[in-house]
């Protein structure tokens, strides 16, 4: 797996993400509203997975997936707290159990289907 398809898929992640909760808190769904409430994220997700890169660890790895997961939460709350955003327990708890959901999720589905190997 290529690591440029990981941050892909990641980045989807952060964007629905970012999506869901607009439409949760009865926000404008407009691409600029998304882009602003993502972008902490956005920016934390492609640091981590640069740092990643530099140490030549392959980013779609379950294990390294838990290293962008934390980097994504942590340093985009830093980011975000930093940029005036709310940063409430509850918000981070639930940043927190979505992004390691799907973060963590779309690898062990990968995995999973890597490893299979075709019947014949």
């Amino acid at each position: 797996m290529k690591w440029w398809w990981t941050l892909g898929v990641d980045l989807l992640v952060v964007l629905v993400f970012a999506t869901v909760g607009r439409f949760s808190h009865a926000e404008g769904l407009d691409p600029v509203g998304v882009a602003v409430t993502a972008y902490p994220f956005v920016v934390a997700l492609l640091g981590s997975t640069v740092v990643l890169l530099g140490l030549k660890r392959p980013p779609e790895r379950l294990l390294n997936g838990v290293l962008v997961w934390l980097g994504t939460l942590v340093f985009g709350m830093w980011i975000r707290a930093n940029a005036g955003g709310g940063v409430q327990p509850s918000f981070i708890v639930v940043a927190g159990i979505f992004l390691a959901v799907t973060m963590l999720g779309w690898r062990l589905l990968a995995r999973r289907q890597l490893s299979r190997k075709p019947t014949a």
